[in-house]
């Protein structure tokens, strides 16, 4: 048994923060507006040393023209297929509505096993209203609070009995993280539905559709590592609701969290402003990068179009021109496995150790062609270079008078270093120290 537990029921019964309580942190924006959860946001949790994973779905609503609910209710059937146990949440502040009634009567039909879980009981009145809910005819309600943890402790003590103990595979931290990042509406979510070749996150014509910083794990081709679909990111000046605020939290904790960034540009828009300002938050967090035009089945193409598109994306990004970019469609799939490559091949570049031999090679000899300035009549005299045990590559250079070396000398020195060693797609730190 892979001990894999769904949280499903309607909008607004809590089902976010019961999910964020037993993965012991605040992974799914958890809002008063009803609708604030769209994907399934998977997460791990123990309890008395027995794992599970957990899926939270998005509230469960019938005959509605919302774009989103007709999705939202899609990733809940597969969430419940998905599942071995399954916690329905109601709310006892409203009784049993319809909807619960309707959610029931699914589950019922599911053959998995269900708990029922009544939320926001926190005090002796409400533990009398949820005699209520046995007429949904799914056993016995286990009374909790999920904002405080009240009554968790017992259905907890529940759902582990008949698991097994088994180690979750997303506790191997060697797997890489890649997060897909861009603006709203470039076609993220698009672009990792194309990769697993399922619908897995919600598409929609709407700017703003995912909102929760969404893992998927991508096991094929040779390939092993997490994809995290994240919101898209706007102006500061432009964001005003609470929602959006916590979805660029996650973004920007997923870009930090990630080794990769795959940056997504709209091909028919151009790589504007805020593609520049996500660009920069990429590089200052020292995370490998590839640039993704998307949309370039819609792009009227001439000899020279891929020549001019990449001329002007690098003008744009300098000094920091050595970036993969790749020209696709994630709704045509043109090039989409051209994107994994290089995400992977920078992930390889961003980890590579450079024996202390050859790196002094490069670096003297870069030297020795073209000497740092002189200042002031004195002269710097760089004697040996070695790298640093840090995440990305970083390079120590040690001279006798290192506060000298101006940022021209420095980018010179880094560019013979990619000439040297494949470092493409990353940024690269070198650090000036006396000796």
């Amino acid at each position: 048994m892979s001990n894999i537990v769904a949280i499903v029921g309607r909008p607004n019964v809590g089902k976010s923060t019961l999910f964020n309580r037993l993965i012991g942190q605040r992974k799914a924006i958890v809002d008063e507006t009803a609708g604030v959860t769209r994907d399934r946001i998977y997460g791990q949790s123990d309890w008395n040393g027995i794992e599970f994973s957990v899926i939270d779905t998005g509230g469960y609503v019938l005959n509605s023209d919302d774009i989103f609910e007709e999705e939202i209710r899609k990733q809940v059937i597969i969430a419940i297929e998905e599942a071995d146990v399954i916690l329905f949440v109601v709310d006892v502040t409203s009784g049993i509505t319809d909807m619960d009634s309707e959610v029931a009567h699914i589950l019922r039909k599911s053959n998995k096993r269900v708990l029922l879980v009544v939320n926001k009981v926190d005090n002796a009145t409400r533990y009398h209203d949820s005699f209520e809910f046995f007429n949904l005819g799914l056993g016995e309600p286990w009374c909790i609070s999920s904002i405080n943890g009240s009554g968790t402790g017992d259905l907890l003590d529940e759902l582990v009995t008949p698991f097994e103990k088994v180690t979750l595979e997303e506790d191997s931290p060697d797997v890489p993280r890649i997060s897909i990042v861009g603006r709203p509406n470039v076609g993220k979510s698009s672009l990792i539905n194309a990769f697993i070749g399922e619908e897995r996150n919600i598409v929609t014509p709407i700017a703003g559709t995912t909102r929760d910083a969404v893992h998927t794990r991508y096991n094929k081709f040779g390939h092993d590592f997490f994809l995290i679909d994240t919101a898209g990111l706007r102006k500061k000046s432009k964001v005003s609701e609470d929602l959006e605020f916590y979805s660029v939290l996650r973004s920007i904790r997923a870009i930090e969290n990630s080794d990769v960034c795959v940056l997504i540009i709209d091909a028919t828009q151009g790589f504007e402003a805020q593609d520049m300002s996500i660009f920069q938050l990429i590089i200052r967090n020292r995370k490998g990068v590839v640039l993704v035009v998307n949309k370039w089945d819609l792009v009227e193409k001439g000899n020279k179009t891929v020549a001019e598109y990449t001329g002007a994306i690098q003008q744009r990004i300098a000094p920091f021109k050595d970036v993969p970019i790749v020209f696709a469609s994630a709704l045509t799939k043109q090039r989409i496995f051209k994107v994994i490559e290089e995400a992977a091949q920078v992930f390889e570049n961003r980890k590579q150790r450079i024996p202390t031999s050859k790196l002094n090679e490069v670096v003297l000899e870069a030297v020795e062609a073209y000497p740092p300035p002189a200042h002031k009549g004195k002269y710097v005299r760089i004697k040996y270079a070695t790298q640093l045990p840090t995440h990305s590559p970083s390079f120590a250079l040690f001279c006798n008078l290192p506060q000298y070396v101006k940022e021209p000398y420095k980018r010179y020195i880094e560019n013979k270093l990619r000439e040297s060693f494949n470092f493409s797609g990353v940024p690269i730190q070198l650090f000036f120290r006396q000796k």
